[in-house]
């Protein structure tokens, strides 16, 4: 019911996912929710962390699979290719705005077209590498970012997710009997 991993996300597999607090973030993180989305897993303590979460997967195995379920979920819904796309449209738009120079096409430069890398690759990495090209240009514009959370927001959920975090720590020692 409960699978571990070291620092990586298996969130589309509706297994729970135990995770170490990131030293950084991918651009989707500050949408996923401790003990929604996935377990988290303490840096100063992970072996005990990783067994109090096994057995708490095990004894609790409905919430588990909801948690693994929201996962999915989540990565379906939040994480299709177009936001990804547009994610990263807007992340090259805006560092394109720090350069001091026009880059150009170096002379001699070859250009390759998604399908020919694709040719290169087999079973199912080229059945995503198919699945996650661009076929034709869009009919729309890329989306609008939503705008950064308001700061009393942000603080919000960072305050709901350590609240989370501290009780799961609590849980655990619980378990062992400390208070």
């Amino acid at each position: 019911m409960v699978h571990s991993c070291t620092q990586q996300y298996i969130l589309a597999c509706d297994s729970v996912t135990l995770v170490v607090k990131p030293r950084y973030y991918d651009f989707y993180t500050r949408g996923l929710m401790p003990v929604h989305h996935y377990w988290p897993i303490r840096n100063d303590d992970k072996c005990r962390s990783i067994k109090f979460a096994v057995d708490w997967g095990n004894s609790h195995k409905q919430k588990a699979q909801e948690i693994g379920k929201a996962a999915s979920n989540f990565i379906l819904e939040e994480l299709k290719m177009d936001f990804v796309y547009d994610y990263q449209f807007h992340v090259l738009n805006e560092y394109a705005k720090l350069f001091k120079y026009k880059p150009t096409v170096p002379p001699g430069a070859t250009e390759l077209c998604a399908e020919s890398m694709a040719c290169l690759a087999g079973g199912l990495e080229k059945k995503f590498m198919m699945e996650s090209m661009v076929k034709s240009p869009s009919d729309t514009s890329p989306c609008t970012m939503p705008p950064p959370y308001d700061p009393l927001i942000r603080q919000s959920l960072e305050r709901r997710k350590v609240t989370v975090e501290r009780q799961v720590e609590v849980w655990e020692k619980q378990s062992r009997g400390e208070s």
